[in-house]
C-alpha cells in the first residue's frame, strides 16, 4: 500500500484492523465446528462452555472496523459477512442451548456455511488460506507452497450452478487453485441431509478437497430431500450434473466416490448401489437402511463394490443397530465393506473422518 503519510497512516489502522477481527473470526468459526461436530442434546451445557466469550471477542472486533479505502471494499465486505453469519450462529446457539432446542440449533449452525462461504475470497491471505487446509496438514510445506503458487486460476475454486439457497437441483463445485489438467482428479460427491442444501453442504468437504487435491461437487435435491422412495428424479440428475462436470475437468473414472449424511447417506445406497452407477466408491455416514436395499441390487454391482458405512453410536435419529446391520446385509451379498462406529457422534457430520475416506479412494485396489 503506497502513498502519502494519511494514506500510510490508513494502512497501518486498517491493517490492524483487519488483523484484530480475523483473529476472533477465525477461532470462533473453529470453534463452530467443534459445535457441529459434537452437537448432542446431554452435552449442550459442555458446549455452551465451550463457545462463551467467542461471540464477545467477535462482535468487539466488528465494531471497532471503520471506513476503509474503497480498494478494500470487498476484503472489508468479505470479512463483515463472515463475521456476521458466525454472530448469527451464536445468537442461535446460545437460544437453543437455553432452550434445550434441537431444532433451532440446527438452524444456528446453518450459518457457519454461510459464514465460510463469504470467507473462501479471501483465501489469499494466509491465515484464511490455512483455515481452508485440514487442520493436521495446515504445517505442510508443500501444500502451502502449492496453494501460494496457484493463485486463483480461471476454471479453479467455487463455483455455483443454479444453486441459490432457494433453487432446488442445482449443484455447487470446488475445483483446487493448484488443478492441472494433464492428470486425472479423484472426485466427491457430497449429497446434503434432509432439507439441507448443497451450496451448504459443500464445506462439509472443501478444506479436505483442497488438501488432498480432489474434485467436490455437493448437489441439492430436486424435492425438500433425496428420492429414498418413489419416483427417482436425483439419480439421473446426479448423472447430468456427472457428466456436466466430466466435460469441464479432468476427472479420474476409477476414482469417483458417492457420499452423503442422512437422508444423503441413505440416497447413496439407494442410487449407488444401482447397476448402471457411474460411482466406483460409496460412504454413507450416519444413514438409513433396509435390507431390502442388498436383496434388491445389482449382485455384479455389488461384489467387490468399495463400500465404508461411518455411524455415532449416540445417533438418536438411526441407532447405531442399522449400520450393523447394513454392513452384515453388504457384506452377505460380496461387497468389500467396512463399518466404522465413533463413540462420540450423535446425528452429525464427523469432519474428522474426510481425510480418511480421501485416503481410501486415492488408494490402488488389489
Amino acid at each position: 500500500m503506497a502513498g502519502g503519510p494519511a494514506d500510510r497512516d490508513m494502512d497501518e489502522r486498517v491493517f490492524g484492523e483487519l488483523v484484530g477481527l480475523l483473529s476472533p473470526l477465525l477461532r470462533g468459526m473453529e470453534m463452530l465446528g467443534l459445535v457441529s461436530r459434537h452437537f448432542h442434546p446431554p452435552q449442550f451445557a459442555d458446549l455452551a462452555g465451550l463457545i462463551a466469550g467467542a461471540d464477545v471477542a467477535l462482535l468487539n472486533a466488528r465494531a471497532r472496523l471503520t471506513a476503509w479505502p474503497e480498494r478494500l471494499g470487498e476484503v472489508k465486505g468479505a470479512l463483515e459477512a463472515a463475521a456476521d453469519e458466525a454472530l448469527a450462529a451464536f445468537d442461535g446457539l446460545g437460544a437453543a442451548f437455553d432452550e434445550g432446542d434441537l431444532r433451532h440449533g440446527f438452524r444456528a449452525l446453518r450459518h457457519l456455511a454461510r459464514a465460510q462461504e463469504a470467507l473462501y475470497p479471501l483465501a489469499g491471505m494466509p491465515p484464511v488460506s490455512r483455515y481452508f487446509i485440514e487442520p493436521a496438514r495446515r504445517a505442510d510445506g508443500d501444500l502451502l507452497t502449492r496453494l501460494a503458487a496457484a493463485g486463483s486460476p480461471p476454471g479453479t475454486g467455487v463455483f455455483h450452478f443454479d444453486n441459490e439457497r432457494e433453487e432446488r437441483g442445482g449443484f455447487s463445485v470446488y475445483v483446487p487453485e493448484y488443478y492441472d489438467a494433464d492428470r486425472a482428479w479423484p472426485l466427491v460427491v457430497a449429497l446434503h441431509g434432509g432439507s439441507g442444501h448443497g451450496r451448504s453442504f459443500l464445506w462439509s468437504w472443501l478444506r479436505d478437497a483442497r488438501s488432498h487435491g480432489a474434485i467436490l461437487i455437493a448437489p441439492t435435491s430436486t424435492g425438500p430431500t433425496w428420492a429414498i422412495s418413489g419416483e427417482d428424479e436425483d439419480t439421473p440428475n446426479i448423472e447430468r450434473i456427472l457428466a456436466f462436470a466430466a466435460e469441464r475437468w479432468s476427472i479420474d473414472p476409477q476414482r469417483r466416490l458417492l457420499t452423503g449424511m442422512s437422508d444423503g447417506g441413505t440416497f447413496a445406497y439407494v442410487s449407488g448401489l444401482e447397476g448402471a452407477s457411474p460411482f466406483t466408491h460409496l460412504a454413507p455416514v450416519s444413514a438409513s437402511f433396509h435390507p431390502m436395499l442388498a436383496e434388491f441390487a445389482d449382485r455384479e454391482r455389488l461384489r467387490n463394490l468399495p463400500i465404508r458405512i461411518v455411524h455415532g453410536a449416540l445417533d438418536w435419529m438411526f441407532p447405531i443397530e442399522v449400520p450393523r446391520q447394513a454392513f452384515q446385509a453388504l457384506s452377505m451379498a460380496g461387497a468389500d465393506v467396512s463399518l466404522t462406529e465413533l463413540a462420540d457422534l450423535s446425528h452429525t457430520y464427523p469432519y474428522e473422518q474426510n481425510p480418511g475416506l480421501l485416503e481410501w479412494l486415492a488408494a490402488e485396489r488389489g
